[in-house]
């Protein structure tokens, strides 16, 4: 009962002091209310002015990567004038206010899950019926692989390196990115698989463009066979015949691919890398296809596995310029100049290693050391 009238007087001096001074919570909410409206005018300023110096430094980057692309194309030299020399600038303003973020009305969407192997498979067998041979065990693909490259003119040092740098030495033929150390609820990252990690966009646009000549080559692999052996080869060679008419079902241009990589159909077709007869002429011909487009822009002797991974990088046409610059110009060059912002801004080794020769020795140096596990070595005796 005395605890009763204790909380009741309180209850009842509280009371009184509000209405003593009835404007106080209202002065106190007013004052908060300026104090976040003035945070958020400072932050807003802040960023408007570093948004419009960012967006001119990548239009900056942009129109100087036309240049040069220009300059290459008429045999013309390219020199620092070409490049963006600064590095790209960074956010140092006051931090964002909570009240800066807008309640959200709508349920942001939540992006699609990345598909993985056994979609792949299931995608496969349902649109092509078709199943891939699995090897029997790693160093069979290995085999297989390095038979590739040979035939292709790849040598030994650049198919290690690539597999070294991409699978860290010791993947296997159905790597996904994302799950090489397959760590408790590790994910796919992307649907990029094998030894020189190929995306099932890339996947459709080499057998868009060279899909005639791997059907032809199962084929003459199948008339080395009797037997079953020959009769499930041919009708490899037939599925993957209608793989190819389902590649060319749109125009050649990479964004009509990256769409029908997402389709049922799309994700079928990508299931061919796992494949021990198919898999290596495609991962293979992805890399023969970079030593093409060095050799056709004058670069004639051959790439290292460093420069080579390059190209496979950043893709050919900024590839071939970092194969193609300089040693001396190497460390004024940001690597920014070859990246669109957004993939500047996601990509933790062109940030961290700031300039080409950054780029170049974080390369090597991963090669080397990955060049050195049992997976690497397994690819150099294979070859």
């Amino acid at each position: 009962m005395r605890r009763s009238a204790t909380i009741l007087t309180l209850g009842l001096l509280t009371l009184a002091g509000v209405l003593a001074n009835p404007l106080g919570p209202v002065r106190e909410a007013l004052a908060q209310s300026a104090a976040e409206r003035a945070a958020l005018d400072r932050y807003l300023l802040a960023r408007r002015s570093f948004e419009a110096t960012a967006n001119a430094y990548w239009q900056a980057v942009g129109e100087k990567r036309r240049v040069r692309t220009e300059k290459r194309r008429r045999g013309q030299a390219v020199g620092p004038r070409d490049y963006v020399l600064s590095q790209p600038p960074v956010y140092k303003g006051p931090a964002r206010p909570p009240s800066a973020v807008p309640p959200s009305r709508d349920p942001t969407p939540s992006r699609p899950p990345v598909p993985v192997i056994s979609d792949f498979l299931a995608a496969a067998r349902a649109e092509f019926g078709f199943v891939p041979d699995r090897p029997r065990d790693e160093l069979e693909f290995k085999r297989a692989y390095a038979q590739a490259a040979r035939d292709a003119g790849l040598t030994r040092e650049q198919i290690v390196g690539i597999y070294a740098f991409e699978t860290g030495g010791n993947g296997t033929h159905d790597l996904q990115a994302g799950l090489l150390h397959n760590r408790p609820g590790a994910r796919a990252i992307s649907a990029a698989i094998g030894y020189n990690q190929l995306l099932s966009t890339t996947t459709i646009g080499l057998l868009a463009e060279h899909g005639d000549r791997f059907v032809a080559t199962l084929r003459r692999e199948a008339q080395t066979m009797t037997g079953r052996e020959r009769t499930a080869m041919l009708r490899k060679a037939e599925i993957l015949q209608r793989m190819v008419a389902f590649t060319r079902s749109v125009k050649f241009a990479w964004s009509e691919h990256d769409d029908l990589s997402k389709t049922r159909g799309g994700m079928g077709v990508h299931a061919a890398v796992l494949d021990r007869d198919i898999g290596p002429l495609l991962q293979v011909q992805n890399l023969r296809t970079s030593v093409g487009f060095a050799r056709a822009r004058g670069v004639k002797r051959t790439l290292t596995a460093a420069e080579l991974q390059m190209m496979n990088f950043t893709g050919a046409g900024n590839g071939i310029d970092l194969v193609m610059m300089p040693n001396a110009l190497r460390p004024k060059v940001p690597t920014s100049n070859f990246f669109q912002r957004s993939g500047y801004e996601r990509n933790p080794i062109a940030k961290r290693t700031a300039t080409v020769a950054g780029l170049y020795d974080a390369v090597e140096s991963r090669i080397d050391r990955a060049s050195q596990n049992a997976g690497a070595r397994a690819m150099a005796s294979a070859y």
